[in-house]
């Protein structure tokens, strides 16, 4: 008989050993994506005090390791966010899947997962420890060495440090050493950064490389998007184990105020009629339910087709006046056009979609329109052709409708929020084909085009009128001429005409000479004709 061994590994070892699903598949991506998590990290203690974020991420080269295309590297990430309490300091950054981004609100993190694997990763790499300095501005600086216990999933502390903060200085700094490829990563980070400040402008980035090259990505709005508020569950997106767990955590003593308690948009009349429709008495003890009876509800919900949209409290989008800021600061464009579509929802989690199109400035051009994505404010710079976004603007949408040359300086920024984005990886870089998202990006698109349609049906006929007043600028003064000459008479002043046709007298002047000289030298005009 063939013996099986079983085992159970922690969260911890599980990452361990697959880091590649986590976004840590070599030493390129694993040093973008280890910056990418701890600046999201730092915008979401930021934003969450309406601090406008100051943000300094350094980073050194400690020297060579094994591999001949890799190096030993630290990393610095400093932050002026809200900070994190001490008691919470250890589990937050050395425990995997332990963080405050469970919740029913948009977050930029969404596994507890980002900031943690990026320590686990190095602590892989250079069997170094990690340091977390932080504080939330009372009298106290907490300083922190520590490591994960992969086994158990838990932090190590090595050494825990009290200072005076006498300055009362707040937020945090994460420092940590790994092994990395930052020639191969560079042009990403880089790209990553600005792409940052066009979704985030109200944030200062200062970047410090390995050669002490400074990247700075300034502030252009002192203006903090509102953070978004933890809000109850739409009934819509609950399933069977989710009910069973609101159940059991459930103080109330009757489905009735289970209901309209634990559910936005759920008043009384919307819980009797669900109730009705699953066949549940009103006055049930929520923790008596039945497995069949749950199971009865959650069907129930799904048929009754009388709900309210989900509450968009729980979103905080960029917002139509800071993402045309972002875009300006970043391209300088002679054409924007931003459009916020109205809160929507899919599976019962509402979202808000943003869609910016900029033309020309400092747009380099290009035979394809150059896309730009966002999932609750944070770049997505790989695996584009998986993305919904991807999908709309090459299937979706015919631009041949909208005037746009085929080589054409255009950008084309997409942001999706919600408290749930549905990623189609935990490497977070791409976003399913919801037929919800999918429908508010054509809309959103499709606006945008029509608008930049119009600017270029009115860029051609102003050049069609420069053409023609050209025409006439070339032309009536030597008609001009020529007929004060054959009536024998001075030429008539035309100046006055040209004036109200609008064409510039330099170039009056300049073209009459010239094409004077150019008849001057095949004709001889007299007075005979």
């Amino acid at each position: 008989m063939v013996e099986v061994s079983f085992e159970q590994i922690s969260p911890a070892d599980f990452f361990y050993r697959n880091r590649d699903i986590a976004g840590f598949s070599n030493p390129s991506r694993a040093l973008y994506t280890s910056i990418r998590e701890l600046v999201e990290n730092s915008l979401d203690a930021a934003e969450i005090g309406k601090i406008p974020p100051n943000i300094v991420v350094e980073l050194t080269s400690e020297g060579t390791s094994e591999n001949e295309e890799t190096s030993i590297y630290r990393l610095k990430v400093e932050d002026n966010g809200i900070g994190v309490a001490p008691e919470y300091v250890p589990k937050a950054f050395a425990t995997v899947l332990f963080g405050s981004k469970y919740g029913y609100k948009q977050n930029r993190g969404t596994f507890g997962l980002g900031g943690t694997m990026a320590l686990l990763y190095g602590q892989i790499t250079t069997n170094k420890p990690a340091t977390v300095i932080s504080s939330t501005g009372g009298e106290e600086v907490h300083k922190f060495v520590l490591m994960i216990d992969i086994v158990k999933n838990e932090p190590k502390v090595f050494k825990h440090e009290v200072f005076e903060n006498k300055e009362k200085w707040r937020g945090t700094i994460v420092e940590f050493y790994l092994e990395a490829d930052y020639t191969g990563s560079r042009a990403k980070i880089l790209e990553y950064f600005k792409h940052t400040a066009i979704a985030n402008p109200h944030t200062s980035l200062l970047f410090i490389d390995v050669r002490g090259r400074m990247y700075y990505f300034p502030r252009a709005t002192e203006k903090v998007p509102e953070p978004p508020v933890e809000s109850l569950p739409h009934p819509v997106g609950v399933d069977v184990e989710a009910m069973n767990r609101l159940l059991s955590n459930s103080k109330e003593k009757s489905m009735l105020s289970f209901l309209v308690s634990n559910f936005q948009k759920v008043g009384e009349k919307t819980a009797r009629e669900v109730l009705e429709l699953a066949g549940i008495p009103l006055e049930t003890d929520p923790k008596k339910l039945s497995h069949e009876q749950v199971a009865a509800l959650v069907d129930a919900i799904k048929r009754y087709n009388k709900f309210r949209p989900p509450d968009p409290s729980s979103v905080s989008p960029i917002g139509e006046e800071l993402l045309r800021i972002g875009i300006e600061n970043m391209f300088k464009p002679d054409f924007v056009y931003v459009v916020q579509r109205p809160p929507s929802s899919y599976s019962g989690y509402p979202f808000v979609v943003e869609v910016g199109l900029a033309y020309g400035g400092e747009i380099p051009p290009s035979e394809s329109i150059q896309l730009y994505r966002f999932a609750n404010k944070i770049p997505l710079l790989y695996d584009e052709r998986a993305d919904v976004v991807w999908k709309v603007v090459t299937e979706r949408i015919d631009w041949s409708n909208y005037k746009i040359p085929k080589v054409a300086p255009i950008a084309l920024i997409t942001h999706i929020c919600s408290p749930k984005i549905p990623y189609k990886s935990v490497g977070k870089e791409a976003v399913a084909d919801r037929p919800e998202i999918e429908r508010e990006l054509v809309i959103a698109i499709r606006e945008t085009a029509r608008q930049l349609r119009l600017y270029l049906s009115k860029i051609e006929k102003k050049q069609t009128a420069v053409k023609r007043l050209n025409i006439y600028a070339k032309y009536l003064p030597i008609i001009a001429k020529c007929s004060g000459e054959l009536a024998d008479k001075k030429p008539p002043d035309i100046s006055n005409l040209l004036n109200r046709l609008g064409i510039d007298k330099e170039l009056l002047k300049e073209t009459h000479e010239k094409i004077l000289k150019e008849i001057e030298e095949k004709y001889t005009v007299t007075g005979e004709g």
